[in-house]
């Protein structure tokens, strides 16, 4: 499979990483990815985008297992609420298709978080941002990638 723009951008930043391919011709939720890969479901992160009463938008990242708590996101980012952006708009807003949205390489670089929990594992998954495509990589080289900020996300 070729690579993705996720993954030049990786390169580029000198970030190792894994990719990692299933066999997939459209959207599976990120339980049903893991599961095809064979891996924890609290190793394989989905990334949502939100929206704050700003109009400003906010990337978050967090196992598929768990829901986002918009309460604690919306304190996160200083918004009085925050909600998910609306599916139609996940195309325009990030450049990537639902269900293969990588917190990398977005058409802007947003604001993101990343569930607290990370720091505790050796490794983790996020969509590569292709159907059937992952990218295997330490926490911290996530971090430093996307600029994130780790806290609670976690209902």
């Amino acid at each position: 499979m070729d690579k993705t723009n996720a993954m030049r951008i990786l390169d580029k930043a000198g970030v190792s990483y894994d990719a990692v391919y299933y066999d997939s011709s459209g959207y599976l939720d990120g339980i049903a990815a893991a599961d095809m890969i064979g891996e924890a479901h609290e190793l394989v992160y989905k990334t949502l985008v939100a929206s704050g009463r700003s109009g400003k938008y906010y990337v978050c990242m967090l196992p598929v297992d768990n829901e986002l708590d918009l309460k604690k996101t919306a304190a996160i980012f200083q918004e009085k609420d925050i909600w998910l952006i609306p599916v139609k708009d996940i195309i325009s807003v990030t450049g990537y298709e639902r269900g293969a949205c990588s917190p990398i390489g977005m058409k802007k670089r947003y604001p993101s978080v990343i569930d607290e929990k990370v720091s505790d594992k050796k490794y983790i998954l996020v969509s590569a941002g292709k159907f059937g495509a992952q990218i295997k990589l330490y926490p911290d080289d996530l971090v430093k990638t996307t600029g994130a900020v780790l806290a609670d996300i976690i209902k």
